[in-house]
């Protein structure tokens, strides 16, 4: 099965830099998509519903044009879930899931605090409020794979300039603490009791690798390669043996972000 995750930072503008001609190419069996920046009933064209894909949306309904993720898979899923139980985050448009037998594929686009003091306070408080659901789903039984923008990097094998950017949104020790606490990076660290036990998809087959799927539009970022990697693929233990490849495909600039993709053995 492969897996791609894209942040589209506006689903419209990245169909038309060429995304759909470049995804359906790739032969992907789900599209998990974030910031869609557009509402459900701006997307009933064919180029946001391809032949041979069931699409699923969830929008904002607090403000239109907002944030917004999405699924497109060649398979039926079993169930769509686009709601947690906490109206401020899903009201955002910030989770869908997809339930394909005992696999849930899942969608997030978890808040940037980047745009002042409210906007982090809402992460942390979104932060706290997740963690206990994804205990949960940990050891549910079940096997997750959570994709999406998660607005965090882990380490400074996850972006360029580590040092400058300690107290910045996105690299608060806050943050990545937070992250690397629910992270198991070798098999021997899981202990889904104490809510350890996610496997970040990329670490696990690239442990040294330094390779970003997110730039600034500021000055030549892009083009210098001055990068964080905030897009993610975290799975349950089951499937740490069950990951074949990963790639990150920077040929073309379809969004701010670098779609995502791994390959599972499922």
């Amino acid at each position: 099965m492969r897996i791609t995750s894209f942040n589209a930072n506006g689903i419209r503008s990245a169909t038309t830099k060429g995304f759909n001609e470049w995804f359906l190419g790739q032969q992907a069996d789900v599209l998990c998509i974030q910031e869609t920046k557009a509402q459900e009933s701006q997307l009933t064209d064919a180029l946001f519903r391809p032949d041979g894909h069931h699409c699923f949306y969830r929008d904002a309904i607090t403000k239109k044009g907002y944030s917004g993720v999405g699924i497109w898979s060649r398979r039926e899923p079993d169930e769509v879930r686009t709601a947690l139980g906490w109206a401020p985050f899903d009201d955002e448009g910030r989770y869908i899931e997809a339930r394909f037998g005992n696999l849930s594929v899942v969608s997030f686009y978890i808040p940037s605090g980047s745009s002042g003091e409210l906007r982090q306070g809402f992460k942390f408080e979104v932060m706290q409020w997740l963690k206990p659901i994804l205990d949960e789903w940990l050891v549910s039984g079940r096997d997750y794979v959570l994709c999406g923008d998660w607005n965090i990097v882990r380490s400074a094998l996850d972006i360029k300039n580590w040092k400058s950017n300690q107290k910045n949104s996105g690299c608060l020790p806050e943050e990545r603490d937070w992250m690397n606490g629910f992270c198991a990076d070798q098999a021997e660290l899981v202990d889904t009791a104490n809510g350890c036990g996610w496997v970040d998809a990329y670490r696990a087959l690239h442990p040294e690798g330094q390779d970003y799927t997110w730039w600034s539009n500021r000055g030549a970022a892009r083009a210098n390669n001055v990068g964080w990697r905030i897009d993610y693929q975290f799975v349950t233990p089951g499937l740490r043996e069950r990951l074949r490849g990963s790639s990150i495909y920077t040929g073309q600039r379809f969004s701010d972000h670098a779609p995502f993709t791994v390959d599972y053995d499922l």
